[in-house]
């Protein structure tokens, strides 16, 4: 599950840093105030549907994609890399992912993995789910017109514009993915990235750009710990999750009180 929808299905999270790391590691990096969050687009025509998204909405995107592969027993090639915080050799093992992770040299330590190989459809879901606990997967390949994803392979520098200045068209093009529009596909797509606005939408529609925005009002920091960088990391965020949705120039807006 994609950590804006878990946000949308459980705003209130039990201890985010011990119990929810696969939702409070997208807050790490916010201080008190007002920030933009990730972006999506969804466009459809008669024979697919176009998923545009800026980072942190890649996994999304790639695991509806692959979902769409119609023969399970077909292997496709991958390129992209794997980003992350630990060592998760473990994990590639237990996948059967020979992807040669290396810890990088740095003044941050990231583990990173430049990925070329052929894959089935199902590691490849087993993989998204497992990775976005604590890793980046940026992943592209093309199996035909109607299903394809391409990711940039690194992540972009955090925003510091004013929520008023997003230039959302920009940041969407860090991953494009293509899906054939079949009824089993809008419905996944649909459920997977605004569930919450389903009784909103029309029945026809062209393009729908989804906006998610943050205002932490409070910071929870834990007690019995020194370090700086732990103690940013351990931090409890609270506040509002803003989801606005343009569907064809129609404008509704929801929030959500957060602990995350």
């Amino acid at each position: 599950m994609h950590f804006l929808k878990k946000i949308v299905e459980s705003p209130i999270l039990d201890d985010p840093a011990k119990n929810h790391k696969n939702v409070h590691r997208h807050f790490y990096r916010y201080s008190k105030g007002d920030f933009i969050g990730p972006a999506m687009r969804i466009s459809q025509t008669k024979a697919k549907l176009t998923l545009k998204g800026s980072h942190e909405y890649e996994d999304l995107i790639l695991e509806i994609v692959t979902s769409g592969i119609s023969d399970p027993e077909e292997y496709f090639e991958i390129k992209g890399r794997l980003i992350t915080g630990i060592d998760v050799s473990e994990d590639l093992n237990k996948f059967g992912l020979n992807w040669n992770l290396k810890q990088s040299t740095g003044q941050t330590k990231n583990y990173i993995a430049e990925i070329v190989d052929n894959i089935k459809k199902e590691t490849l879901l087993k993989s998204i789910q497992k990775f976005r606990e604590n890793s980046y997967l940026l992943l592209s390949y093309t199996i035909n017109p109607t299903c394809k994803i391409k990711t940039k392979k690194n992540i972009p520098q955090p925003s510091k514009k004013q929520v008023e200045e997003d230039d959302v068209s920009k940041r969407i093009q860090f991953c494009t993915g293509y899906i054939s529009n079949r009824e089993k596909n809008l419905k996944l797509t649909l459920e997977a990235s605004l569930s919450d606005f389903k009784s909103e939408l029309p029945k026809n529609w062209k393009a729908i750009t989804i906006f998610n925005n943050y205002k932490i009002t409070d910071i929870e920091i834990p007690k019995n710990i020194k370090n700086s960088r732990l103690l940013r990391i351990m931090a409890t965020r609270k506040g509002k999750l803003v989801r606005t949705v343009d569907i064809d120039g129609e404008i509704i807006e929801k929030q959500y009180t957060i602990v995350v």
